[in-house]
């Protein structure tokens, strides 16, 4: 199963973030776990230096912006 993370606290990009990728989960009709990560320490485990952060079965693809959906599509089609 895809394992996809959003890592922020909770600021309006955080969940606007999150937002996205359920919405590309669920029009590719693929199955993902999505977790929302919002401790420092969860946070900074990852080496970002900004949120919000995009992480796809353990790999950053996204900090500090919000990504266009078709970006986010080919990230997890990629590992799909």
């Amino acid at each position: 199963m895809l394992n996809i993370k959003v890592l922020g606290s909770g600021c309006a990009n955080c969940k606007k973030l999150e937002a996205l990728v359920v919405e590309v989960v669920d029009s590719l009709g693929i199955s993902a776990d999505i977790e929302k990560v919002t401790d420092m320490a969860g946070i900074t485990s990852y080496a970002i230096m900004s949120t919000p952060g995009l992480v796809v079965n353990e790999k950053v693809v996204s900090a500090g912006r919000i990504p266009a959906k078709s970006e986010i599509e080919k990230w997890i089609k990629e590992v799909a």
